[in-house]
């Protein structure tokens, strides 16, 4: 019996009002597969993560994650099931510091809920792996300063440190390199590549050299359908993703 995709996208459709955003999307995602996901503005690029991760309820078509359907289930049910997800713009905790904000993210791993009568601080199994992550990001020195007063790379490396904290099996990365120069971008792909080892990853990305860099496969949305789905080499030869993407500036 052939195994389930890790993850796999039937036929999504959604709307707002009367304006549609996404018109039939299919995607299937082997297991340890990095996929990039790249359009113009407008395609519908972070709709479907939105999709995908609960944030949306999609009026049509289906999600499953490890032959699982999750299309109904809410955000933290669907991180229960080995799903996580980064955004475009910081969702971090500014006045936490960084420890702390992975820490957040650890404890429901860990299988903890709000309690008031037991102090986090003597959670050790929660610290413990907090500060594992830290180190895996390169933050490891850097965790008793406030997220906000980190510098911006470092503030997307701890955006990365949070979503993996989980120990996810499929990752959701939202243009982790936007506003980075190109030694940043070089050391964030390095790190993406590093942490996402073994996993499967869907990465949202602006960067065209990031994602020939990470990619085993691209997926290029266009009017809110993936109308294109092959390796670097394949992608780049195609004249149709030539002429909607690679050869305009309005790609973000």
């Amino acid at each position: 019996m052939t195994a389930p995709h890790a993850l796999e996208l039937r036929g999504l459709h959604k709307s707002f009002d009367r304006t549609e955003i996404l018109r039939g999307v299919d995607l299937q995602l082997r297991e340890g597969e990095r996929c990039a996901l790249i359009g113009p503005n407008g395609a519908g690029k972070s709709s479907l993560f939105n999709l995908i991760s609960g944030r949306y309820r999609a009026d049509a078509g289906s999600v499953l994650l490890h032959g699982a359907d999750i299309t109904r289930l809410p955000p933290q049910g669907i991180n229960r099931l080995g799903l996580a997800r980064s955004f475009q713009i910081s969702s971090l905790f500014p006045r936490l510091s960084a420890f702390e904000n992975v820490r957040c993210a650890v404890l429901g791993k860990l299988g903890y809920r709000y309690a008031f009568w037991r102090p986090i601080g003597r959670l050790r199994d929660a610290e413990e792996r907090a500060h594992a992550v830290l180190a895996r990001v390169g933050l490891a020195g850097r965790g008793h300063l406030p997220a906000g007063a980190l510098s911006y790379a470092d503030q997307r490396a701890l955006e990365v440190a949070v979503t993996i904290a989980a120990d996810a099996s499929v990752i959701l990365l939202d243009e982790t390199t936007a506003g980075m120069n190109r030694a940043e971008s070089q050391a964030m792909v390095a790190l993406i590549r590093e942490v996402t080892a073994g996993k499967t990853l869907l990465l949202v990305e602006h960067d065209m050299q990031v994602v020939f860099d990470l990619a085993d496969r691209i997926a290029v949305m266009d009017n809110g359908r993936v109308i294109a789905c092959d390796s670097a080499a394949n992608i780049r030869a195609n004249p149709e993703v030539q002429r909607l993407y690679l050869n305009r500036s309005g790609h973000g």
